[in-house]
């Protein structure tokens, strides 16, 4: 007992194992990320780690609630940012679209999405959590841009979710590396939809 407190205080903060977590998943892939090897790079024993998060599951549920946290802190910036409602809806869909095929935080969006069949309704629950957030600050943003005149009148609330529905199904292209949809293409088709969808009529 004596010797499991002091591996506990040894152990790396929580965030740190994150942090290797997700640096493993760009570096290596997700296969690569297995409860062993995360504990050799933290410095932890595989039964530590288990200790922490329980599951495989909750590891990455963890990882990617870390990672939407950090994302969730630069989309808020953002989109307080000066400027019109729909710069910041361009930007807001630059953030959303991954980086490339292999992108770290949409693999791991997508293999939590995966596994999401079998995880318990407190895991459903903060998977769409993280939903909401995104959704939320889109709502914000659409309602902002349609009382300022600068887009026409949609339903805030039914066009975010189109639009995300649209923004999900692209990035998933993107991030498998599907040929002919990428990073550029994608906003591409995007900014074209949004230039008709939103069209005020001033």
């Amino acid at each position: 007992m004596v010797g499991q407190v002091r591996a506990r205080k040894n152990a790396p903060p929580r965030e740190d194992v994150l942090t290797t977590a997700m640096e493993m998943i760009a570096e290596r892939g997700l296969e690569k990320l297995t409860m062993a090897a995360l504990g050799r790079e933290v410095g932890m024993s595989s039964g530590h780690l288990l200790y922490y998060f329980r599951t495989k599951d909750e590891l990455l549920l963890r990882t990617l609630e870390w990672s939407e946290g950090r994302l969730g802190i630069e989309r808020g910036r953002l989109l307080a940012r000066p400027g019109t409602a729909r710069a910041r809806l361009d930007a807001y869909v630059e953030l959303y679209v991954p980086d490339g095929p292999g992108d770290p935080h949409w693999t791991l969006w997508l293999e939590v999405w995966n596994r999401s069949l079998n995880a318990d309704e407190e895991g459903r629950d903060r998977q769409a959590a993280i939903e909401g957030a995104w959704h939320r600050d889109l709502v914000a943003l659409l309602a902002e841009g349609v009382s300022r005149g600068e887009f026409g009148p949609v339903d805030p609330d039914r066009f975010a979710a189109r639009l995300r529905a649209l923004l999900d199904g692209f990035s998933i292209h993107v991030a498998i590396g599907l040929r002919g949809t990428g990073r550029e293409q994608v906003l591409t088709h995007v900014r074209e939809f949004l230039d008709g969808a939103l069209a005020s009529g001033a």
